[in-house]
């Protein structure tokens, strides 16, 4: 969704490399990579690749102890690795196993394989993958179950993973949070034209109004402009944008600079999964609202792209055994990167509970 924006940004970066500079981000990286070093006995710390759909595509699983409960994050974008994240998320890691994947198409995936090996670049495909990729975690750490996260564009696939399949999924956690509703909600459309109308933006005005009025017939193109547009309007995005995510793919220990370009060059490849058959014709209500597992939604108070009160609506029809809502205060899109200790409250308040109580009576049942 936002792979112009974070692309431009990340180029930037790539366009500046004065001895200084590179000089303080070694650094900063070596900082970085001392505090995400795992030494507990009990912990994990796995990074490389796994044969998924047919491809070798790039899994992290990290924790402090193995007997906590197993988070998999779907990362936004598409093509927005969340691996880059890891310092700024460091402490996420004492309470939980943390598996991060970079899908077909993004990142050290990408760089793997180039981009004629990623395969077929659809929704569906990656979809599947994701089953796989629970599948091989649940046998390789020996747990019945997952806790869900979706990020973003990730929501997308989780939402629908966690509907489908209860049985492999021990909560579902969406943040970000996307919503479809086969475009009947227009409060984001109409909140770009009320911004840009504010700030005097006359040209990128008539950019968006000149648009089809069915999102579905835009090109590819056309969507990354309108992504673009949606962040850089609203400053609290724009400067998360600026430095949250450039700010952490540049600092982060696990990413050499040849892998910045494969970031760049991950978040333009991956705009095609968004015009194939599947998110542009989606409608979750239509999809249906129950859920047989517990269900959260945490979001960002402030975000302009995925807005609280679609998500707060969707929410509210949702029926499942354990469900809870949050706003992240102070916060745009990328909330749980910019406030994770508020986001790591909210999963040991609302999440941990719940997942351990159904841990618990697992193994009742099962001693019986």
């Amino acid at each position: 969704m936002l792979a112009a924006l974070l692309a431009t940004s990340a180029a930037a970066l790539l366009a500046v490399p004065a001895a200084g500079i590179l000089g303080h981000r070694a650094l900063r990286r070596s900082r970085n990579a001392s505090l995400m070093r795992i030494g507990s006995p009990h912990g994990i710390d796995e990074q490389g690749f796994v044969r998924i759909g047919g491809i070798d595509q790039w899994i992290s699983v990290r924790g402090e102890d193995l007997a906590n409960p197993v988070v998999l994050e779907l990362h936004g974008g598409p093509g927005a690795s969340t691996a880059i994240f890891g310092p700024r998320t460091r402490a996420w890691e004492k309470h939980f196993t943390v598996v991060r994947w970079d899908m077909r198409g993004t990142l050290k995936t990408l760089g793997r394989g180039g981009a004629d090996g990623q395969g077929e670049m659809t929704f569906e495909r990656i979809y599947a993958d994701a089953v796989e990729v629970t599948d091989h975690l649940r046998a390789r750490l020996g747990v019945d179950k997952v806790v869900l996260l979706g990020h973003s564009y990730g929501s997308v696939f989780g939402l629908r993973l966690a509907r489908e399949f209860p049985e492999r999924y021990s909560a579902y956690v969406g943040t970000d949070q996307n919503i479809h509703d086969a475009g009947r909600d227009t409060s984001v459309h109409r909140a770009l034209l009320a911004r840009l109308r504010a700030a005097g933006k006359r040209k990128e005005l008539a950019a968006v109004e000149a648009l089809d009025a069915d999102a579905h017939r835009w090109t590819a193109r056309e969507r990354a402009k309108y992504a673009k547009l949606l962040a850089t309007s609203d400053p609290l995005t724009l400067e998360t944008m600026k430095k949250v995510v450039m700010g952490s793919l540049w600092l982060s220990p696990l990413h050499p600079l040849r892998e910045l370009g494969h970031f760049v060059k991950g978040m333009s490849f991956s705009e095609q999964v968004t015009v194939t058959a599947g998110p542009s014709g989606f409608d979750d209500w239509a999809d249906g609202t129950g859920f047989g597992l517990p269900f959260f939604l945490f979001q960002g108070e402030k975000d302009v792209l995925t807005p609280p009160g679609l998500a707060r609506r969707f929410f509210d029809d949702v029926r499942a055994p354990v469900k809870g809502f949050a706003l992240i205060e102070d916060c745009s899109h990328f909330a749980a990167f910019r406030r994770p200790d508020r986001f790591l409250e909210l999963l040991l308040a609302h999440v941990r509970p719940v997942v351990a109580a159904g841990e618990s009576a697992a193994g009742a049942a099962a001693a019986v």
